[in-house]
């Protein structure tokens, strides 16, 4: 068959009707890019590229025109609101959740805890000081951000406008422009169907539940009406940027640098030595992946645009359907970056993978692999013992208890709470690291946000300071603290919210005291703890824990092993577990 008449028959297979909710795209663009990959000329790759873009034609168009209900009701969870392009977030639905944000601030004025959790006294304060607008590289990201900024303008708001931005730099954005808020277009690593918001208050920090839980019920309450007064009736979602008023460009990167630079006292991370030490240093190499993603744009401004060979990239060109991987610092997805610096000669190696919207981020040396849960321990031990900053670490219940080692023989306390960055709240400015097992990571005198470029920074840090790999140092803090053999893992089940929690209480038999096999041997349940799902904590010091995801219909559950045989045999028990209660057959 002509690739032409291949490719046409998968969009009609996909795309038969012209009621946009009754087509499928994201399965026909997934079919495409698979047989895109497949192809060895370039004239059969870009005929079945030219098949993708015709479905994201067709994508776009449901976006602007969609005046259903989303097909799942709006929910922020743990980041924000995540949901199916077109399906969920469009043109229309975007403008209603901006909406429920601005009602916040007419609450305030006149509901203390929800003017606490602002950071702002009330509607004309958050006109004047404004809010920070950007984008990841997920399709339609302009298009949405578009709506929401029409929605401000009329509203007589004052928008900094990013474009597409990570993260991390609009965090800072908001710091440094001393803004109300931001609005942030991205479902983070989700797969490329998704599409998310996130909002984030004055503080630049992802928004407290008393907020969340508000706009999750104000934004249905408006849905449902089909109407908001912040909207007025007409009003064009897609009126061009250059005839909004009060926009401002913001240089979020900028931003991030000088916020990076003022708090160099706070911190210890001297940014503009790392530079200038980078450059003059032929003994060290840089290599990233981004995946495609936001950070594809910003990794050389980062550094300064160095000329020089030492800093290069992957996957660093403009790609929504992410080349039909999962767009995740996974293992599987470090391996280009890992085979990439075994090839180099330099003795020095620090290699990141990093996800779409710059918040996450895995390293490597090119020879070891380092998650966020030996990161996190080394970005603490290295701050407190090397740099000679003082103070406690703070990670979620999920993570490596590898940090816990570390802070109890330092004499530091331990702040543990339940997954998701807005946790680590109370302690801002005591924990001199705040970090979670998802690859996410920030430090003291930094943004409230996890921020890929941070955690690349203290790495690099750590490499030239100490003149050894990041895998050495790895090495040398297990030896004095102990080994830990962490995993994670999910499955997707029918169910989400109330219901699967019902289905998770089917676990607390699992209580203290009872035993559990692993493998061919026994273990006993020394502590549970249930801040987060449930985590049981055995007499050796391994431990399995399970939770519901926040933003998709999926359990997951982790393990840390204190023998590598044994981080299998936690992974298939905790399957086995979730086996009993009926949520895997």
């Amino acid at each position: 068959m002509h690739t032409d008449l291949a490719v046409q028959e998968i969009i009609n297979q996909f795309s038969f009707t012209d009621n946009h909710a009754d087509n499928n795209y994201f399965s026909a663009i997934r079919q495409l890019v698979e047989r895109r990959n497949q192809e060895h000329t370039p004239e059969e790759k870009n005929q079945w590229q030219q098949g993708i873009d015709q479905v994201y034609d067709l994508l776009r168009d449901e976006m602007l025109t969609n005046s259903n209900a989303p097909t799942n009701p709006v929910k922020f969870g743990t980041s924000g609101w995540r949901g199916i392009l077109g399906k969920d977030l469009f043109i229309r639905s975007v403008a209603f959740v901006t909406a429920a944000i601005l009602d916040l601030y007419r609450e305030a004025e006149t509901n203390q805890d929800i003017r606490a959790a602002l950071g702002v006294a009330g509607f004309s304060e958050m006109q004047e000081r404004g809010c920070v607008v950007g984008f990841d590289n997920r399709f339609g990201g302009p298009l949405l951000a578009l709506a929401a900024m029409n929605v401000l303008a009329a509203n007589t708001i004052k928008i900094f406008y990013a474009g597409e931005a990570t993260t991390g730099i609009l965090s800072a954005s908001v710091l440094e422009c001393n803004a109300a808020f931001s609005i942030n277009l991205t479902p983070s690593h989700n797969p490329l169907e998704y599409g998310g918001f996130k909002y984030n208050a004055a503080d630049a920090g992802p928004a407290a539940p008393v907020l969340t839980d508000r706009i999750t019920s104000r934004a249905r309450e408006i849905i449902s009406a089909g109407a908001s007064p912040l909207i007025p009736d007409g009003l064009d979602l897609q009126r061009p940027l250059a005839e909004l008023d009060n926009v401002v460009p913001e240089n979020a990167l900028l931003s991030w640098q000088q916020l990076v630079r003022r708090n160099k006292e706070v911190h210890g991370v001297d940014y503009d030595r790392l530079l200038s030490d980078f450059a003059a240093d032929p003994e060290i190499v840089i290599g990233v992946d981004s995946v495609h993603g936001a950070s594809r744009d910003y990794i050389q401004p980062l550094f300064n645009t160095p000329r020089t060979d030492r800093l290069f990239g992957l996957r660093n060109t403009p790609d929504p359907t992410f080349d039909g991987i999962a767009p995740e610092p996974s293992s599987t997805n470090m391996q280009p970056i890992m085979a990439a610096l075994r090839q180099r000669k330099e003795p020095f190696k620090v290699g990141a993978i990093i996800d779409p919207d710059g918040d996450r981020i895995r390293f490597t040396d090119g020879t070891t692999e380092i998650s966020m849960n030996q990161f996190g321990a080394m970005a603490y031990h290295y701050l407190h013992e090397i740099k000679g900053k003082k103070g406690m670490v703070a990670k979620t219940v999920a993570t490596s208890n590898l940090a816990n080692a570390v802070a109890e023989a330092l004499g530091e306390e331990v702040f543990e709470p339940k997954v998701g960055f807005k946790e680590f709240k109370p302690v801002l400015g005591r924990a001199l690291v705040f970090f979670e097992e998802s690859d996410g990571i920030s430090i003291i005198g930094h943004t409230p946000e996890k921020d890929a470029y941070i955690g690349l920074l203290l790495a690099l840090d750590m490499v030239f300071t100490l003149r050894k790999n990041l895998g050495d140092y790895l090495a040398e803090i297990e030896q004095q603290y102990g080994p830990f053999y962490p995993a994670k893992d999910g499955v997707t089940v029918s169910s989400q919210g109330a219901e699967l929690k019902a289905s998770l209480a089917g676990l607390e038999k699992y209580s203290t005291g009872t035993e559990v096999h692993i493998g061919s041997s026994v273990k006993k349940i020394a502590d549970v703890i249930t801040i987060d799902g449930r985590k049981m904590i055995f007499e050796d010091g391994s431990w399995l824990m399970i939770r519901p995801s926040g933003t998709e219909p999926k359990v997951r559950f982790y393990v840390e092993a204190r023998d590598p045989a044994e981080t299998d045999l936690l992974v298939q028990s905790a399957k086995s577990m979730l086996a009993e209660i009926g949520l895997l057959t």
